[in-house]
């Protein structure tokens, strides 16, 4: 049999690739690399849309929100760009590769100083149920809002947490040790630096009020940091009375386990939060069972060792059945997400592999109105480019691949 090969490549980048992201429609495939670079290609068309110089140095993260889109960079800034969904594709031959800006540039919106130094990209967290459950009456205009996690400005081994669009800062400091002399002149804490995280909320199972005999339901708001030292930890806001924290106050660890030998390098969460898997510059793979139900300490972990270091980037889709993991190596290998039962290895980029992104499994129709484009795709088209897999790397290529179901 015949090695599986891309089945469309984008080249429209002069720098090496570092995010990748997939809107929820499937239509518009968002890549950004090591120059501040930011293309977004029409997945129908596999033309680009727009281009434009979003920061000065390398692109750490990249996102739709809202009618906006995020972009996060190594220059310490996060910008929020004007919507751009309705942008006339650019000019200029399918595929060929170019640096230069093209299309209508987006207009920025607004910006926040943040910590680039973890090279830790943000956690965005939209409409969360925890403000809409848990926040006082004068607070209620929190729940119309989306919070984004990222390193604290002054100290790396620590996490704050804002609301967007107002760049309030609620939470500062979480993860602070109870002992500033365990704080080098780089931030690193007991664990080191925060290398990925994530911020999620959930609702807990009913318990029993202690004012009355009836059951009720709280939400709870969670982050998932991964440190340098190989650790992952999982902490609770337990005061969900206060809207507010200062140094790490209220958060309080669920769990902690260190299952690498090496700084952890991705961390991937399954799109219902109850999967987490972890790659590093060793040769494990972590992968954490995360209990929504309860604050229970109780943990189920894994390993898995494979026969190559370095891997670097991970991706999850949807269903949180399969996973991909990009190595030092350019390649990119599948495994089943419960068992590590590998499910093949796609060999094409020539540099390490540093983004990965699924395409939507069920994609989100965006507008009642069926355009010109959706007219044109059958259903098997549709569903052809929801099994897509995107890959970028170091030779400054994005590759698209058409992945089967794996199903039995």
């Amino acid at each position: 049999m015949d090695p599986p090969v891309p089945k469309h490549l984008l080249r429209s980048h002069s720098s090496p690739i570092t995010a990748l992201y997939c809107s929820d429609d499937n239509k518009r495939i968002y890549s950004a690399d090591s120059s501040g670079l930011v293309v977004v290609t029409s997945s129908f068309a596999l033309r680009a849309i727009t281009s434009w110089k979003a920061h000065s140095d390398g692109v750490l993260g990249v996102e739709e929100w809202e009618n906006s889109v995020i972009t996060h960079g190594r220059d310490n800034k996060l910008h929020v760009w004007a919507c751009i969904h309705d942008l006339p594709e650019a000019s200029g031959l399918e595929g060929s590769s170019s640096s230069s800006l093209l299309g209508p540039q987006p207009t920025l919106n607004y910006s926040m100083d943040v910590n680039a130094l973890n090279y830790c990209r943000f956690s965005l967290l939209r409409s969360p149920m925890f403000a809409k459950s848990n926040c006082k009456a004068e607070d209620s205009s929190l729940s119309k809002e989306s919070w984004i996690a990222l390193p604290n400005l002054v100290e790396s081994s620590e996490v704050d947490i804002w609301t967007l669009p107002s760049c309030d800062r609620l939470h500062a400091a979480i993860g602070k040790s109870a002992h500033s002399s365990t704080l080098d002149s780089n931030g690193r804490g007991e664990h080191g630096i925060i290398m990925a995280l994530h911020l999620f909320s959930t609702i807990s199972s009913p318990t029993l009020s202690s004012s009355s005999s009836s059951t009720h339901t709280g939400a709870h708001l969670r982050l998932l940091t991964a440190y340098e030292n190989g650790r992952v930890i999982l902490r609770e806001y337990s005061t969900p009375g206060k809207a507010k924290s200062v140094e790490g106050r209220g958060w309080e660890a669920i769990w902690n386990v260190k299952l690498h030998n090496e700084a952890i390098l991705a961390m991937r969460v399954s799109r219902d939060n109850s999967l987490a898997i972890t790659a590093s510059a060793d040769h494990l793979l972590g992968r954490y069972e995360i209990n929504q139900s309860d604050s229970s300490a109780n943990v189920s972990y894994s390993v898995h060792r494979t026969k190559h270091p370095g891997n670097s980037a991970i991706a999850l889709r949807d269903d949180g059945r399969i996973c991909a993991i990009g190595g030092w190596d350019g390649k990119i290998r599948l495994y089943s997400s419960k068992s590590f039962k590998p499910l093949g290895t796609l060999r094409y980029h020539k540099g390490h592999c540093q983004a990965l992104e699924f395409a939507r499994s069920l994609p989100e129709t965006t507008s009642t109105d069926e355009t010109e484009e959706e007219d044109e795709l059958t259903e098997d088209e549709k569903l052809r480019r929801s099994r897509w897999l995107l890959g970028g790397a170091q030779d400054n290529r994005v590759s698209i691949w058409e992945l089967i179901t794996f199903e039995k």
